[in-house]
């Protein structure tokens, strides 16, 4: 039986990795539960899973704290943000394998979090599109991979030109055709800035430089990510959009978990579509890629005002297409720090700062 804290267990994963575990009770114990705000959602889903309320975590510190004082085997994390970071932190300190969904914490992490790892399969990727590439992966060496390439849905606004976006709204932009996610992800994924931070997770997640790594568009959501590898043979994962199966392959790596969803009815006609990225439309890949490759506190710079930008966005301070302006003139402004967790926390902290008065100056 595997011993599995939940860390934002009242959001979409985290509720959805209750869900796996709850259908087989008899391979799970959650040992501890940690959420943002939520304490009465966290205290009915303790008293359903059989876990001590001295086991529930208030905010991210508290996260951190409960990881390091409590054995386990696996610490799914699902918190939104660079929050996140030191409850990752504090996972890989403790051993336990880490199913991350929590990308923003890798991305601001960077080489702390590689330099945390115990093992190298310590991490398995929660993401749909990263819990692909590991699959695909499994078909070749690293010494075969010729090329990672990622999909995106296009989200609600694919085909749109970049003018026909100013006007946005919150609702229009969280009205995800496929997937139900919290404000801040439906957000990025509306924008493409979610998978500006996919192309940089999967960099640092399986070492692939990123001139090797590219974005299609998919709007059926079926594969999740594809890997070329260099004698032309490419590799897929194909399921429906559902994330109780990444969830479930991070609960039970290395192992598969039996009967989590029905696969594709194979039975039934199928399309696939496969589209370029308009990257003058959706410029956030590329601002991802240039900040992923500058390293150091980039990346941490990029997803701060990013942050900022959202909910700017979602008080009506805004623009929709101001978000990616804002990152992009908050990353110009910066002045990298050292790899350190006090560094990456100074960066952030400035880039908030930034972000917001760029937004209040209506200097854009």
């Amino acid at each position: 039986m595997r011993r599995v804290i939940l860390l934002g267990s009242t959001g979409s994963i985290g509720t959805q990795a209750i869900d796996v575990i709850s259908a087989h009770p008899e391979d799970f114990q959650v040992v501890g539960l940690a959420v943002g705000s939520d304490i009465e959602g966290a205290q009915a889903q303790a008293a359903a899973l059989g876990v001590p309320t001295d086991r529930i975590a208030v905010g991210a510190a508290e996260a951190a704290a409960l990881v390091r004082d409590t054995p386990c085997d696996v610490v799914v994390n699902g918190i939104t943000g660079s929050v996140g970071l030191e409850p990752t932190l504090a996972a890989l300190a403790s051993g336990a394998t880490l199913a991350l969904a929590n990308k923003e914490s890798l991305i601001v992490g960077g080489s702390l979090v590689a330099d945390a790892l115990h093992r190298p399969d310590q991490i398995v990727p929660v993401d749909s599109e990263h819990s692909a590439l590991a699959q695909a992966l499994m078909a070749g060496r690293a010494s075969e991979v010729a090329k990672l390439i990622v999909t995106a849905s296009g989200g609600p606004f694919r085909g749109r030109t970049r003018e026909s976006l100013h006007e946005v709204t919150p609702a229009q932009a969280l009205a995800h055709p496929t997937w139900d996610m919290g404000l801040v992800v439906t957000t990025n994924s509306a924008t493409l800035v979610n998978k500006g931070l996919e192309v940089i997770e999967a960099h640092l997640l399986f070492g692939v430089p990123f001139d090797r790594i590219e974005v299609t568009v998919h709007p059926q959501s079926i594969v999740h990510s594809l890997v070329e590898f260099v004698d032309g043979s490419t590799m897929a994962q194909a399921s429906p959009p559902d994330m109780r199966l990444p969830i479930a392959w991070g609960l039970t790596w290395p192992e598969r978990m039996p009967g989590v969803i029905a696969g594709i009815d194979w039975t039934q006609r199928h399309e696939w579509t496969f589209e370029p990225l308009d990257d003058g439309a959706f410029p956030a890949v590329a601002m991802a890629k240039s900040v992923g490759e500058a390293g150091l506190t980039y990346p941490a710079v990029f997803n701060a005002a990013n942050e900022q930008a959202v909910a700017a966005f979602h008080r009506g301070a805004l623009a929709f297409t101001g978000i990616t302006d804002v990152i992009a003139s908050v990353v110009e402004r910066h002045s990298p720090d050292v790899m350190s967790l006090e560094g990456v926390l100074g960066a952030e902290d400035w880039a908030r700062q930034e972000a917001d008065r760029l937004i209040a100056e209506g200097a854009l």
